[in-house]
């Protein structure tokens, strides 16, 4: 009796569990016994037949190619392959003498009629899956650009079934949230974060504990600010399910994750370390402790080695800063009662910020049909095509963020008596502060710090580095005006910052945040 294989195929895992491979076994065996064939091996493969590489597949053609039986029995022509590919190697045993039989279809391969017949159907079968393939593409795209994720939610959502947004987990959202959070304050590892974050009881989706790969997707993953990304093609979609995560902190979190790196121990915690730069080769300046108490701040890059910079100084350089920072008694009290009155318009102001928002969200369209205009004229390559329409969208997602707070725009003359409400530099000396204090001063007021040989360049941020910029254009002038004047000129440029912050920045949980970490 001759010996021969038998195959029998589902698409899918989930297809395993139900009857269609019993079935088809039932049926090879009923076959092989009306036909007196033996069956010497079975191979039950549960993986679509659409691609190449299906390992039991190619193990039984390559069992058959060294004669190990006579040949093989298969349900259907479209259990053996649904790729050209895959139908030309199973041709080629045929060629060879391999004994190929379909329960189904009755067909003498043998025969150039029954040939020809297989090979038609096989190709009906390859073309009848690229027919599913792109209807379905088309179906998934289909809810991408009606803003649905017609993927599995990610943790700290939940589904909702077919053509439903995903919905915020009452249980693991807030997790997400304070993920987001711990880590944008820039004090802790992916470790570290990840240790606490169990402690605290984040889980995956299926309440396994969460992996440390599955934080890092976590934290890169822009579904959290409410758009929706597909890796696999870099495509981005705006989404219609609630985000959980402001911009501001994802934009803080995606910075802090570029600029991260691994593996290093850290032997001395000096007061600026990783914060201060060297002018010529922008590396960081490394801590060093000399006879046991002075530091000093040096560039060891080999192919610069020009910057160093003692602590002392960094300390005097900030204090001479502050300095022209502070405000005093009586233009904090004029200030804010230039803010007071300018007030009396605020609804008018705050209508006005939110029309310019407005306006702002109707030439996004244009702007995405532009690009798209751009792509097919060839101007420009996909890459940059999704590169581009990813910033537009995560710019259009910030303003739909502002408009949808009730509290996100101010008028201007707000900003400003939240600045002086925040900030009370007077009171809170730098000079006196420990170590850990002044460190959380000069992040919070400083831009930019580098060091050129041993001379200091500081950037302060706005408002801060306008306020200094404005006292400084003073010294030496002559004395005219009168106090109040010099509060009215630092009352306008806290207005002129404030109002740049709402229209341009529109979201600024960033300086305005920080501001009463001053205090």
């Amino acid at each position: 009796m001759k010996s021969y294989f038998a195959y029998i195929r589902v698409s899918s895992v989930k297809q395993g569990d139900g009857s269609s491979l019993p079935e088809q076994r039932a049926a090879i065996e009923a076959f092989a016994v009306r036909n007196s064939l033996h069956i010497g091996a079975w191979f039950e493969e549960k993986e679509t037949a659409a691609k190449q590489g299906r390992r039991l597949f190619s193990r039984m053609l390559d069992r058959l190619s060294q004669n190990e039986a006579d040949g093989v029995i298969i349900h259907k022509i479209d259990r053996s392959a649904r790729n050209l590919r895959d139908w030309a190697n199973l041709g080629d045993l045929i060629d060879r003498g391999i004994d190929v039989k379909f329960v189904h279809d009755n067909l003498d391969l043998r025969s150039r009629g029954g040939r020809l017949s297989a090979d038609i159907q096989a190709v009906v079968a390859a073309d009848f899956i690229r027919n599913l393939r792109d209807e379905v593409r088309k179906g998934f795209y289909g809810r991408l650009k009606q803003g649905f994720y017609p993927l599995p939610a990610p943790p700290g959502y939940l589904d909702r079934g077919k053509a439903q947004a995903k919905v915020p987990d009452p249980v693991k959202a807030p997790l997400v949230r304070q993920a987001f959070e711990l880590y944008g304050q820039n004090r802790m590892s992916l470790w570290d974060l990840h240790a606490e974050l169990t402690r605290r009881g984040l889980r995956g989706r299926s309440g396994e504990t969460l992996s440390l790969n599955g934080l890092s997707k976590m934290l890169h993953n822009p579904f959290y600010v409410g758009l929706v990304r597909i890796k696999r093609t870099n495509e981005t979609f705006p989404g219609i399910h609630t985000p959980i995560v402001p911009m501001a902190l994802f934009d803080r979190v995606q910075t802090i994750l570029k600029c991260k790196t691994y593996g290093k121990v850290v032997r001395h915690d000096f007061t600026f370390r990783r914060f201060i730069r060297c002018g010529g080769c922008k590396y960081h300046l490394v801590g060093e402790r000399k006879k046991g108490r002075y530091v000093y701040y040096r560039c060891f890059n080999a192919a610069c080695r020009g910057a160093v910079m003692r602590e002392q100084d960094v300390d005097a350089a900030f204090e001479e800063l502050l300095g022209y920072v502070r405000l005093s008694t009586t233009e904090i009290r004029d200030i804010g009662g230039f803010a007071t009155r300018h007030l009396k318009h605020r609804e008018a102001d705050i209508e006005n910020h939110r029309n310019g928002l407005r306006m702002r969200l109707a030439t996004f369209d244009e702007r995405l049909a532009r690009l798209t205009d751009a792509l097919l004229d060839g101007l420009i390559t996909k890459d940059v095509f999704e590169e581009r329409r990813h910033a537009v969208l995560r710019e259009r997602q910030s303003i739909l963020e502002t408009l949808s707070t009730p509290d996100a725009i101010q008028a201007p003359a707000e900003g400003v008596l939240r600045y002086l409400e925040l900030r009370d530099i007077k009171e809170s000396s730098y000079k006196i502060a420990i170590p850990s204090e002044r460190r959380d001063i000069a992040e919070v007021v400083t831009w930019n710090f580098e060091v050129h040989g041993k001379n200091p360049a500081i950037t302060l941020k706005s408002p801060y580095q306008e306020i200094v910029n404005w006292r400084k254009s003073l010294v030496g002038e002559p004395s005219c005006g009168t106090l109040g004047t010099a509060s009215r000129q630092l009352f306008d440029i806290l207005m002129v910052v404030a109002g740049r912050e709402q229209i341009s920045a529109v979201t600024t949980n960033g300086d305005r945040g920080d501001m009463k970490k001053v205090a």
